[in-house]
């Protein structure tokens, strides 16, 4: 199949934006709670739809007062937190226009993204990051104001606008059409500087009111419990940005945790409850590899793997019913199934607070038997797949058959199709304009809207999405063989020792990887093995610890033609870390500054002559 399309389930926005749902709800139904604020004890407190539109309403104002004006751009450089949404609504409801920073950023990139955006204004979350914005000052000009939300930034804006009229608000808010600007999301910029992606209210809105039309089972009531969700992906990434609107938009209630360490994310979950969890693969992977170190430590790693093992095949059962293959689970499987209901999968409901029975991932690819095992424990996942540039999903596992392991149908009122060369293209509502101050997109944007996502994939017979690539990535080995390293690291990334995995073999006679170790899970190793505790730079020469890692790469081979397999691979003394400019914010892999910062590491997978042409400077190697 070369094309994919689902109907829009949505009518479209025709007028007004984003926030004018915020000023209708407050009238419809002012005491419907809306959002879940962190209480001083720890637990929650319900924000009800008028106390929200209350608290919008006072900062706009006070924006306003301070000389933020329609079409203006004000940056905001925070953690995922609950003043984020407040001011997201402030701005849109001023007709200003939001520009998000991730709080990692660093001085030239804050820098960059402020000078690109042309913001006029800032709002941070401490002193750490009101000192980066405060160093890169006088290189931004249009740059007015600072404002620091830990220094009591929403209370000195409400101060400040309690003379502005409503009225004015209201007159902004209605000159908002569904084609304004509603934020300037930047791309993770994995090949070069980011860009910014000016997304509207209308892109906005047809994401967001179709995926809440096509997945009601996720967005509407179970008898009297209200849909929830604890939102910790970072709101600088348009997958946190979109969840926002979404959850708002349904009438379900929304929390925030700023916080990714186990320990908080464990205990916000574990104290809020959220119904659904959106998510990337990276948080279910480490759910599922300190389910099994539990189990591993309480003598009881067979039962988890036969429990882990009879999910998988009781999950890929009802997949095949839901497809009209198979008849679905057989009464022992069932039976067998309900068996570890309390022993296993009760279990790992409760590490996400107990009540989520679904998941939307999506960020990059999930490994196919980790969708089934937690389906089969009792979550279903909807993985999904897009960009900046199209407001986040193009595609998702619909709710009445997923597909595990693919990206799933286009979301309704999108199209997608796949070029000659496998790249796909995608159509819809969704999809952006243009980058910012770029003129000609031909290079992107296609011809009626089409948009060239640089990624390779193939549709299946049913018109269900696979991403296989990158076009960027692809390595080309000296034999003229193209492999597409994804297939090869996700594999890999399965197993539990392995942190990341870097596919290498560019113009090189075969293919190798890069391989880093999972810390946590290094350390639980060699405590089931009675091992000294070792850090990875030490335990990588450890033999047993190679040949289970050879082990987890003969299984990613058998996904690959011989000609395209992994032949070796290195262990790495470190892990990849944002801070070492090695992967983005978004926990995406900077290829290039990897195969720039172990370059001796790649040349020795290749033997002593590669070595002596690492060794040689940039402009004198083939």
């Amino acid at each position: 199949m070369r094309e994919s399309s689902v109907p829009a389930l949505a009518e479209p926005q025709l007028t007004g934006g984003l926030a004018d749902s915020v000023f209708a709800s407050a009238v419809a139904d002012p005491g419907h709670p809306v959002l879940a604020r962190r209480a001083a004890d720890g637990g929650w407190h319900s924000v009800g739809a008028a106390e929200f539109r209350d608290e919008v309403l006072a900062t706009a104002k006070g924006l306003l007062h301070q000389g933020i004006r329609f079409g203006d751009r004000v940056a905001l450089m925070s953690r995922t937190r609950y003043e984020w949404t407040v001011l997201d609504y402030a701005l849109w409801a001023i007709g200003a226009q939001s520009v998000p920073l991730y709080p990692s950023a660093s001085a030239e990139q804050a820098r960059w993204i402020l000078a690109d955006s042309q913001a006029v204004a800032c709002v941070v979350e401490h002193e750490d990051h009101a000192m980066t914005i405060g160093s890169v000052c006088d290189a931004l000009p249009r740059l007015r104001r600072i404002w620091q939300l830990d220094a009591g930034a929403m209370k000195e804006l409400a101060h400040a606008g309690r003379g502005v009229a409503t009225e004015l608000v209201d007159r902004h808010r209605y000159s908002v059409a569904p084609q304004s600007v509603a934020t300037v999301v930047y791309t993770s910029g994995t090949t070069g500087r980011p860009k910014g992606c000016p997304l509207t209210h209308a892109n906005f809105a047809a994401e967001t009111d179709n995926l809440i039309a096509r997945y009601p089972e996720v967005f509407s009531y179970r008898g009297s419990e209200q849909p929830s969700t604890l939102l910790f992906l970072p709101l600088a990434h348009v997958f946190g940005r979109m969840v926002q609107v979404a959850t708002l938009r349904a009438g379900a209630l929304l929390a925030h945790e700023p916080s990714l360490a186990p320990e908080d994310l464990a205990q916000a979950l574990a104290s809020f409850q959220p119904t659904y969890l959106p998510a990337v693969p990276y948080i279910f992977e480490k759910l599922m590899r300190r389910a099994r170190r539990t189990a591993e430590e309480a003598g009881r790693s067979g039962p988890f793997e036969r429990a882990v093992e009879l999910a998988v095949r009781y999950a890929a059962a009802v997949e095949r019913q839901s497809f009209g293959t198979g008849p679905g689970p057989s009464a022992s499987l069932r039976i067998q199934h309900q068996l570890y209901e309390r022993l296993v999968y009760g279990r790992i409901r409760a590490a996400l607070g107990g009540r989520a029975r679904y998941a939307i991932s999506g960020g990059s690819a999930m490994n196919r038997e980790l969708g089934l095992f937690l389906a089969g424990a009792g979550i279903t996942v909807y993985e999904g797949y897009g960009l900046t540039e199209t407001t986040a999903a193009a595609t998702a596992n619909p709710p009445d058959r997923p597909r595990f392991g693919s990206v799933g149908l286009p979301v309704p009122g999108t199209t997608v199709r796949i070029a000659d060369d496998g790249e796909v293209w995608v159509h819809g509502p969704q999809v952006f304009q243009g980058y910012l101050g770029e003129t000609d997109n031909s290079g992107l944007t296609l011809t009626q809207g089409w948009l060239a996502t640089g990624d390779l994939g193939h549709l299946d017979a049913d018109g269900y999405l696979s991403i296989t690539g990158r076009k960027k990535e692809i390595i080309v080995t000296s034999s003229g063989k193209s492999v597409a390293p994804a297939v090869l690291e996700d594999r890999v990334r399965v197993h539990p020792l392995v942190s990341q995995c870097v596919v290498v073999g560019d113009n090189r006679p075969y293919v190798a990887a890069l391989l880093t170790l999972d810390r946590d899970s290094l350390g639980h190793w060699q405590r089931q093995r009675g091992k000294p505790q070792l850090p990875p730079a030490e335990a990588r020469r450890d033999p047993e610890l190679h040949a289970e890692l050879q082990r987890a790469v003969a299984a990613a081979n058998t996904a690959v033609s011989r000609a395209e397999s992994i032949r070796s691979f290195r262990v790495l003394a470190g892990d990849f870390t944002e801070q070492d400019g090695l992967l983005t914010p978004s926990l995406k892999l900077r290829r290039r500054a990897v195969a720039k910062a172990y370059a001796d590491d790649i040349a020795a997978l290749y033997g002593p002559s590669e070595r002596a042409v690492a060794q040689l400077p940039s402009g004198l190697r083939r």
